[in-house]
Protein backbone atom coordinates (compact mmCIF):
# COMPACT_ATOMS: atom_id res chain seq x y z
CA UNK A 1 0.00 0.00 0.00
CA UNK A 2 1.48 3.47 -1.11
CA UNK A 3 0.99 6.06 1.68
CA UNK A 4 1.05 9.76 0.54
CA UNK A 5 2.35 12.23 3.20
CA UNK A 6 1.68 16.26 2.44
CA UNK A 7 3.79 19.10 4.25
CA UNK A 8 4.00 22.84 4.66
CA UNK A 9 0.68 24.32 4.90
CA UNK A 10 -0.07 26.98 6.76
CA UNK A 11 -1.66 30.68 8.37
CA UNK A 12 -0.52 33.50 5.56
CA UNK A 13 -1.38 36.84 5.02
CA UNK A 14 -2.84 37.57 1.37
CA UNK A 15 -0.02 37.98 -1.15
CA UNK A 16 2.24 35.38 0.09
CA UNK A 17 3.64 32.34 -0.48
CA UNK A 18 3.61 28.61 0.77
CA UNK A 19 5.08 25.95 -0.95
CA UNK A 20 3.68 22.68 -0.34
CA UNK A 21 5.24 19.55 -0.56
CA UNK A 22 3.87 15.66 -1.35
CA UNK A 23 5.90 12.38 -1.23
CA UNK A 24 4.60 8.73 -1.81
CA UNK A 25 6.03 5.87 0.58
CA UNK A 26 7.85 3.92 -1.93
CA UNK A 27 8.43 4.15 -5.74
CA UNK A 28 5.37 4.78 -7.85
CA UNK A 29 6.54 2.91 -10.65
CA UNK A 30 7.87 4.72 -14.28
CA UNK A 31 4.48 6.24 -15.23
CA UNK A 32 2.31 8.08 -12.72
CA UNK A 33 0.46 11.55 -12.20
CA UNK A 34 0.45 13.15 -8.95
CA UNK A 35 -1.94 15.94 -8.35
CA UNK A 36 -3.18 18.53 -5.75
CA UNK A 37 -6.43 19.00 -4.76
CA UNK A 38 -8.13 21.34 -2.60
CA UNK A 39 -12.06 21.20 -0.62
CA UNK A 40 -12.75 24.54 1.18
CA UNK A 41 -15.30 24.45 3.98
CA UNK A 42 -19.22 23.75 2.55
CA UNK A 43 -17.67 23.25 -0.87
CA UNK A 44 -16.67 20.26 -2.93
CA UNK A 45 -12.96 19.03 -3.41
CA UNK A 46 -11.74 20.62 -6.80
CA UNK A 47 -8.80 19.61 -8.84
CA UNK A 48 -5.72 22.35 -8.64
CA UNK A 49 -2.61 20.86 -10.61
CA UNK A 50 -1.63 17.85 -11.47
CA UNK A 51 2.20 16.78 -13.14
CA UNK A 52 2.60 13.51 -15.07
CA UNK A 53 5.81 11.58 -15.06
CA UNK A 54 6.77 12.64 -18.02
CA UNK A 55 6.37 16.40 -16.89
CA UNK A 56 3.29 17.19 -18.36
CA UNK A 57 1.17 19.75 -15.95
CA UNK A 58 -2.34 20.98 -15.43
CA UNK A 59 -3.71 23.58 -13.74
CA UNK A 60 -6.95 24.89 -13.11
CA UNK A 61 -7.99 28.44 -14.24
CA UNK A 62 -7.72 30.35 -11.26
CA UNK A 63 -4.40 29.57 -10.19
CA UNK A 64 -2.38 29.63 -13.65
CA UNK A 65 0.31 32.06 -13.46
CA UNK A 66 0.55 31.88 -9.19
CA UNK A 67 0.88 28.05 -8.82
CA UNK A 68 3.42 26.32 -10.03
CA UNK A 69 3.88 22.03 -9.85
CA UNK A 70 6.95 20.79 -10.03
CA UNK A 71 8.83 17.29 -9.25
CA UNK A 72 12.70 16.57 -10.13
CA UNK A 73 12.02 12.67 -10.42
CA UNK A 74 10.50 9.99 -9.34
CA UNK A 75 12.25 9.40 -5.82
CA UNK A 76 11.78 13.30 -4.97
CA UNK A 77 8.67 15.02 -3.21
CA UNK A 78 5.98 17.09 -5.65
CA UNK A 79 5.95 20.28 -4.95
CA UNK A 80 3.25 23.14 -5.14
CA UNK A 81 4.42 26.45 -4.89
CA UNK A 82 2.14 29.14 -4.47
CA UNK A 83 2.62 32.11 -4.51
CA UNK A 84 0.07 35.49 -4.88
CA UNK A 85 -2.06 33.79 -2.17
CA UNK A 86 -5.72 34.88 -2.15
CA UNK A 87 -8.18 34.42 0.69
CA UNK A 88 -10.42 32.47 -1.72
CA UNK A 89 -7.25 29.40 -1.80
CA UNK A 90 -7.76 28.90 1.89
CA UNK A 91 -9.04 25.10 1.89
CA UNK A 92 -7.53 21.72 2.86
CA UNK A 93 -4.93 20.72 0.12
CA UNK A 94 -4.76 17.36 -0.67
CA UNK A 95 -2.26 15.55 -2.53
CA UNK A 96 -3.30 12.24 -4.97
CA UNK A 97 -1.64 9.38 -6.89
CA UNK A 98 -2.36 7.17 -9.35
CA UNK A 99 -0.55 5.10 -11.68
CA UNK A 100 -1.89 6.19 -15.03
CA UNK A 101 0.03 7.93 -17.27
CA UNK A 102 -2.59 10.85 -18.36
CA UNK A 103 -3.37 13.65 -16.47
CA UNK A 104 -7.11 13.61 -14.95
CA UNK A 105 -8.78 16.20 -13.26
CA UNK A 106 -11.09 14.05 -11.65
CA UNK A 107 -10.60 13.10 -8.29
CA UNK A 108 -12.00 9.22 -8.63
CA UNK A 109 -9.14 8.97 -11.12
CA UNK A 110 -6.71 8.32 -8.20
CA UNK A 111 -5.77 5.67 -6.22
CA UNK A 112 -4.13 6.91 -2.99
CA UNK A 113 -4.71 10.31 -1.33
CA UNK A 114 -2.84 11.97 1.73
CA UNK A 115 -4.40 12.99 5.04
CA UNK A 116 -4.58 16.78 3.74
CA UNK A 117 -2.89 20.07 4.82
CA UNK A 118 -4.31 23.17 5.74
CA UNK A 119 -3.93 26.34 4.12
CA UNK A 120 -5.72 29.33 5.52
CA UNK A 121 -4.77 32.67 3.65
CA UNK A 122 -6.07 36.08 5.64
CA UNK A 123 -7.16 39.51 3.76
Amino acid sequence: QVQVVESGGGLVQAGASLRLSCAASRHTGSTYVMAWFRQAPGKEREFVSAVSSSGATDYVDSVKGRFTISRDNAENPVYLQMNSLKPDDTAVYYCALTNSAILNRRAIAYDYWGQGTQVTVSS
